[in-house]
Parts: C-alpha cells; sequence; structure tokens
C-alpha cells in the first residue's frame, strides 16, 4: 500500500493521496477486526465441540460394543447369508474413528471456508472502485474457491477412509459401509451446533444493531458509530458462511453414506462390484468438473458487466449446472453400473436397471432446480409477493408481519410437491436406493450452490466494510447491487439444503430400519403413531428454544448499544470510538451457552426413544421430525427472506412504488426494518438449523440401529 501511494503522489495531488491512503488503513483496520472476530469465536466454539467429540465418540463405543458384550468373534453376516462377518467390537472401533473423521472434516470445512471468505470481503471492495464487473468476479469466485474446496475436501476423505477400513474388512462391506456411517454423524453433529452457535451469534449483533442504529437513531446500515456493527459483520463469516458449509458438507456426507451402505447389501455388496457400490462417488467426482466449467460461464465466457446482468449470471448458473450434470450423470451411470442388478427392498429383492438409477439422479437434480427457482419467486423483489410485502408496510409493522407470514406458508406448497414426485418415482424405480440418489444428484452440484451461497455474505460483508472505511457513495451503491443478489441467491442455498435434507432423511430412514430388521411400519400402531406425534412436536420445540436464544442475546445486545449511545461522549457526532469489543463478547458468549440445549434436544431424543421404546417408536420419530420440520424450515426461511428484500426495495427506491414507500426513516420503512429483524432469527438461525435436526436424527438412527435392534425398547417389552 505504501509504494502504491507513492505512485499516487507522484501523478496526483497530495490531497487524493490522504484519502485514498486513508481509506485504504480504514478498510483494513476493520477487515482485520473481522478477521480476529470470527477466528477468536471459531477457536473458543471448537473447544466445546472438542469435549463434547470426545465424550461422544466414547458414547458410540460403548453402544455398539454391548449390541454383542464387546465379543471379538466373528458373527453371521446378517444380509449375505452363509458367511461370517467381522465382529461387532471392530464395527464400534471403526465406526468411532470414522465419527471422529467426519467431525474434524466438518470443522475444518468451516473454518476454511471462513477463511476465504474474509480475504474475499476486502477485496470484493476494493475491486468495486474498478467496477461492478470486478467485484462480481472476485466475489463469485472467492465463493466457488469455497465450494470446490469443501466438496472434494469431503470427496477425498471419505474415499480415503473407505480404502484404509478396507485393509481391515477385507470381503466384509457390510461392515465396512456400516462402519462407514459414522462419517455422516460426524459430519452432521458439528453442522448443527455450527449451524445453531452462528447464527446466535449473527442474529443477536444483527437485530441489535438494526432496532437501535437504523429505527432509534436512524443511521445507515454498517455504520461505523454503531458499537454492533463488528460482531454483525462477523456474525455473517461464522453463521452464513462456516455454518453453511458444515451444514452442506453434512448433506454430502450423509446422502453419500446412506447410499453406500443399501449398495452394500445389495447385489453389489454380494459381488463385490466396487466400481458400482462407489456410484455415489463418482456421481460426486462428475459433479466437480461439471461445476468447474460451469463457474467460466459466470467468470470468462459472459461476463457481468452491470447491475442488471448480476442476478441472471447467477441464475444461469443454476441452469447450467443442471443440465450439464444431467448429460454427465448418464454417461456415468452407463459406465459404472451393471445393466441388471438387484437392490435391497426390505426384506425382499427388487430388480433395477442401470436407466432407473440415471432417472432417479436427474428427478434429484431437477427437483433441486424446481425448489431453487420458487425459493426466488418468494424471496426476491422482482416478483410480486415481496412487493406485496413491502406494500403492506404501508400501514405499518402488524400488516407486513402478517404478510410476511402468509408467504412464507404458501411458499411451501411447491417444494413439497417436487420433493413428494422426486421420492415417489425414485422409490418406484429403486426403492430406498433411488431415494439416496436423488439425494445425491440434487447435491452433485453442490460447488455451484456453494458458490453462489457464499457470494451473498461476502458481498454483504464487502459492503459493510465500504460504509465503515468512508468510502464513497458509488462503491457503496455498487456493493449494494451485489448484496441484493446476494439476498436471494442465499434463500435458494437454503432451499436446496432443506430440500436435499428431506431426500437425505428419508434414505437414512430407510437404511435404518433395513439394518434394525424392520420389514413393516404400520402407522395405525400406538406405538408408532405415539412416535409420529412427538416427532412431528420436536421442530417446534427446537425452533422455540432457538428464537428464545437469539431474543435473550438480542435484548442484551440492544441494551448495551443503547448504554454506549448514550453514555459515550461525542459517538453519534462521530468523535468516538464505540466499544466493539463488548458487543463482540456478548454475541459469543451467548452462542456458546445457548447453543447446547437445542443440541441436546436433536441428539438425545433419538437415544432416549430408541432405547427405551423400540426401533418401531423411533421410525416414528423420525417419520414425524421429517414431515414437520421440513416445512416448518421452508415457511421460515423464506418468511425472513421475504421481509429483508421487501425491506431492501423500500430502501433502494429503484421503481415508481419503492419510492412511494421511502426514502430511509420513513413510517414504511420503520415497518420494513421490524419485520426484517423478526425474520432474522427465522431465516439465518431456526429454519437452517431444521434441515440438520432431521438428517441428524435419522443419521444417529442408523449408526445406532444394532444396539437398538438387540437392546432397545426397555420400557414396551
Amino acid at each position: 500500500y505504501f509504494s502504491r501511494s507513492c505512485i499516487v503522489c507522484y501523478t496526483s495531488h497530495s490531497l487524493k493521496l490522504v484519502y485514498l491512503f486513508s481509506n485504504e488503513y480504514n478498510q483494513q483496520s476493520f477487515h482485520l477486526k473481522f478477521v480476529i472476530g470470527a477466528n477468536s469465536f471459531l477457536f473458543t466454539q471448537y473447544k466445546y465441540l472438542a469435549a463434547f467429540t470426545v465424550i461422544f465418540a466414547v458414547v458410540i463405543f460403548l453402544f455398539l460394543g454391548s449390541v454383542h458384550r464387546f465379543s471379538t468373534a466373528s458373527q453371521p453376516c446378517q444380509y449375505t447369508k452363509g458367511k461370517t462377518c467381522k465382529p461387532a467390537l471392530a464395527n464400534a472401533v471403526f465406526t468411532t474413528m470414522a465419527f471422529l473423521l467426519g467431525a474434524v472434516t466438518s470443522v475444518v470445512s468451516g473454518f476454511l471456508g471462513m477463511r476465504i471468505a474474509t480475504f474475499a470481503n476486502a477485496r470484493t471492495t476494493l475491486e468495486a472502485r474498478r467496477g461492478i464487473g470486478a467485484a462480481f468476479a472476485t466475489a463469485f469466485r472467492s465463493g466457488a474457491v469455497m465450494g470446490f474446496l469443501l466438496s472434494s475436501l469431503g470427496l477425498l476423505v471419505l474415499y480415503v477412509a473407505i480404502k484404509l477400513f478396507g485393509l481391515y474388512y477385507h470381503d466384509d462391506w457390510e461392515g465396512l459401509y456400516e462402519s462407514i456411517t459414522g462419517y455422516g454423524l460426524g459430519g452432521s453433529s458439528m453442522a448443527l451446533f455450527g449451524r445453531v452457535g452462528g447464527g446466535i451469534y449473527t442474529k443477536a449483533a444483527d437485530v441489535g444493531a438494526d432496532l437501535v442504529g437504523k429505527v432509534e437513531r436512524n443511521i445507515p446500515e454498517d455504520d461505523p458509530r454503531n458499537p454492533a456493527v463488528i460482531a454483525d459483520n462477523v456474525g455473517d463469516n461464522v453463521g452464513d458462511i462456516a455454518g453453511m458449509g458444515s451444514d452442506l458438507f453434512g448433506s454430502y456426507a450423509e446422502s453419500t453414506c446412506a447410499a453406500l451402505f443399501v449398495a452394500s447389501i445389495s447385489s453389489f455388496g454380494a459381488d463385490h462390484d466396487f466400481a458400482a457400490v462407489c456410484y455415489p462417488l463418482l456421481i460426486s467426482s462428475a459433479g466437480l468438473v461439471v461445476c468447474l466449467v460451469t463457474t467460466l460461464f459466470a467468470t470468462d465466457f459472459f461476463k457481468v458487466k452491470t447491475v442488471r446482468g448480476v442476478a441472471p449470471a447467477l441464475k444461469l448458473q443454476l441452469i447450467i449446472s443442471t443440465a450439464l450434470m444431467t448429460v454427465a450423470a448418464l454417461v456415468v451411470t452407463f459406465a459404472a453400473l451393471p445393466a441388471k442388478f438387484t437392490m435391497f427392498d426390505f426384506g425382499e429383492q427388487k430388480q433395477v436397471k442401470n436407466w432407473h438409477v440415471f432417472f432417479c439422479v436427474a428427478i434429484g437434480l431437477w427437483a433441486g432446480l424446481a425448489i431453487g427457482f420458487t425459493t426466488e419467486y418468494f424471496t426476491s423483489n422482482a416478483y410480486s409477493p415481496v412487493r406485496d410485502v413491502a406494500d403492506s408496510c404501508r400501514t405499518g409493522a402488524a400488516t407486513n408481519v402478517i404478510f410476511g407470514l402468509a408467504l412464507g406458508y404458501k411458499s411451501v406448497i411447491v417444494p413439497l410437491l417436487a420433493i413428494a414426485l422426486s421420492i415417489y418415482v425414485s422409490f418406484t424405480l429403486a426403492s430406498i436406493y433411488g431415494i439416496a440418489i436423488a439425494a445425491l444428484g440434487m447435491l452433485s452440484t453442490v460447488a455451484t450452490g456453494l458458490a453462489i451461497d457464499a457470494y451473498g455474505p461476502i458481498s454483504d460483508n464487502a459492503g459493510g466494510i465500504a460504509e465503515m472505511a468512508g468510502m464513497s457513495r458509488r462503491i457503496r451503491q455498487r456493493t449494494d447491487a451485489l448484496d441484493a443478489a446476494g439476498n436471494t441467491t442465499a434463500a435458494i442455498g437454503k432451499g436446496f439444503a432443506i430440500g436435499s435434507a428431506a431426500l437425505v432423511s428419508l434414505a437414512l430412514f430407510g437404511a435404518f430400519v433395513s439394518r434394525a430388521g424392520v420389514t413393516v411400519i404400520n402407522v395405525l400402531s400406538p406405538k408408532v403413531f405415539a412416535g409420529m406425534l412427538a416427532g412431528g412436536m420436536l421442530p417446534y420445540w427446537f425452533s422455540a428454544m432457538t428464537m428464545k436464544s437469539v431474543g435473550s442475546a438480542a435484548l442484551k445486545m440492544v441494551e448495551e448499544v443503547r448504554r454506549q449511545f448514550s453514555t459515550i461522549p461525542g459517538l453519534m457526532e462521530g468523535r468516538a470510538t464505540p466499544d466493539y469489543a463488548s458487543c463482540v463478547r456478548i454475541s459469543t458468549d451467548a452462542s456458546l451457552r445457548e447453543m447446547m440445549p437445542p443440541g441436546a434436544l436433536v441428539l438425545l431424543a433419538p437415544l432416549v426413544v430408541g432405547t427405551f421404546f423400540g426401533v418401531h417408536t423411533l421410525a416414528g420419530l423420525l417419520a414425524g421430525a421429517l414431515v414437520s420440520g421440513v416445512q416448518v424450515a421452508i415457511s421460515a426461511s423464506n418468511s425472513g427472506g421475504a421481509w429483508d428484500n421487501a425491506k431492501k426495495y423500500i430502501e433502494a427506491g429503484a421503481s415508481e412504488h419503492a419510492k412511494s414507500l421511502g426514502p430511509k426513516g420513513s413510517e414504511a420503512h420503520m415497518a420494513a426494518v421490524i419485520g426484517d429483524t423478526i425474520g432474522d432469527p427465522l431465516k439465518d438461525t431456526s429454519g437452517p438449523s431444521l434441515n440438520i435436526l432431521i438428517k441428524l436424527m435419522a443419521v444417529e438412527s442408523l449408526v445406532f440401529a444394532p444396539f437398538f435392534a438387540a437392546h432397545g425398547g426397555l420400557i414396551v417389552n
């Protein structure tokens, strides 16, 4: 920066040198605060998670080892008659190792994603000085680096684990792929705490900053005078970046583990056809190549040159990746799978053809695209639903909340129909394996999904840095334009995550009932029906805990911000520096303290129900949580996204209708801000965390299925 400043001094006036150097110094100063704050929070969180991981690893070993009283003798195989498999103690050891491996990979994925984002924030701000195209390319490429890193890391670690575990298991593929399911459990466990903890952190700061800064003090968003602004921007990194990275890694790991397990107990496993068993890994590998080609369309082939080109470029990424992946899946399917084979179908064998499996991948891909476009329609201010919500702000916050809730409920219809259709078609074609492959198909373009999802928080923080560093209004307008498109892409990413979670959860559910030896689940059975009612209640209980946690932390944040504005002389005039550290401390302490109860609820529910009430009641619990959780998650995420973009629609004033509702500080704008603060914990804490709830409960039940089948139902039996 010093050498660049000398060049400017030589070619321009001294005043311009001072202005440039001052802006870049401020920018680097605030960027450094973001990095330090995010690192501090994540390292503190990881200390808590390390203790949890060790304790839960011991629980896994004790539960699974006790299935046959820690015997080291070989046991008859459950699915391959007449053959012996490795002892249960070995499965306990290797499942525990896979759990630890998945947990570490999830943590590393989230941390590396956060590091990429924090570096990309400042670079995007700098590039915004050159133009909208340069800033977009920087933000999108940074998101793509994160997407490719996370998806390739998960694929590589899983493949290496399979090969290393295979050195012990040899021909016992049942035991090998059963133990690999611990990998998905480890990844999803860390994702839950990352999502809940990061969500509480960011939304407590966001609500506090908005309510006091915007509503009470009428200062701009990300104004450096606001004491909560650093905590707010740090929260975007630890919640939206690290949390989303761990979340989608967990979905990928769980869907792959479910498909691998079901394949291993079918003719693939009996014939030891490694290429066919590893078909899920081949699909994911093809997806990486497809996403790499797709990325070039946004950064090289069709470069963004104007503000109007940002949103279409991101939407084109979804369409191109889905179309190319459909062709790639066709090639991989006919190359890796035999023409005919048999799949395990709840105690029976189902004849399946390779083109059946291809259609399962395709239905998952296109169902994901349908969910993404539906989410965009209900959360983008380019369409009537969000504009109707904005218009409702004319009469105050109450009508804004009513319209937003109605929008969220209505937005559930198309995604649920798409998920139901994909479940019906894939199960009809290839039984439970088809559902697992459909989920994997939806996640096969996860690198592109993560790229456009991470693009949103990166652009948001770039705008925050520009505002805090006092850069020109022209630069802030460019970053705001990027951020507006990023809000919609973030909502699309959440839609993908929730839709894939539904398919992944159902695939894991099928694998669980297969491993537990359940052939029929009678809904009219009192044990099953009671479990369904309890499972349907869990998402509401979980949401209540996370929402209240955000509310409690936000209350403390509001009080602290008010205290600083009233007690620090010259703060409002910009002559004093706020105490940013105290607000960061409030968010950190609240998130670390409040993330434990929701996590305990999710992890203990399957263990308690399976141990005391048996596998049939647990099956009902999983089914109820799946049906209820998906709908609550979609409605919460879309309501929050709609409120957020309705506020931005009024602030931008890009149309005559928007101008009639504004400007900033008007009654309609204040009502929109209140709606946005209500929606923040819905779309960034409770909603995204619910998809981890339904996945984690299902994969945990699968991992502990041998114990539940052998010793479960202590009260009922």
